[in-house]
């Protein structure tokens, strides 16, 4: 009764059409969140196998210099002496080369002279 008769009444399709858009700027702010999310959890996974990767590379080059430590024949000399061993070294005439390839004849060894 109080409202004038030539204002225009406000349809409801504009008042819905801002409610769907507000949804839509909502969802898309929910799903800008989320999927940064994501990206900064794989960031970090990514970040950790970097991390595991460098540590067993290092692990690695570590075994290979205590290896070569270990095969080291003035290493292994000294060893055998400290630990009392009857192993001697040779010379250098006494040693055969054998060679790779395996003999066309079949034979049978012996441990029997």
């Amino acid at each position: 009764m109080n409202r004038r008769r030539h204002e225009s009444r406000t349809s409801g399709f504009p008042i819905l059409a801002l409610l769907f858009g507000a949804a839509i700027i909502a969802a898309g702010g929910v799903l800008h969140v989320y999927y940064k999310n994501c990206q900064i959890k794989i960031t970090r996974e990514i970040d950790a196998i970097d991390r595991r990767v460098e540590h067993d590379r290092l692990d690695i080059s570590t075994t290979k210099m205590r290896m070569d430590e270990l095969l080291n024949r003035y290493v292994i000399r000294k060893q055998l002496e400290e630990n009392g061993s009857t192993l001697r070294p040779i010379s250098v005439a006494i040693v055969e080369e054998i060679d790779p390839a395996p003999p066309n004849r079949r034979t049978v060894a012996s441990a029997a002279p």
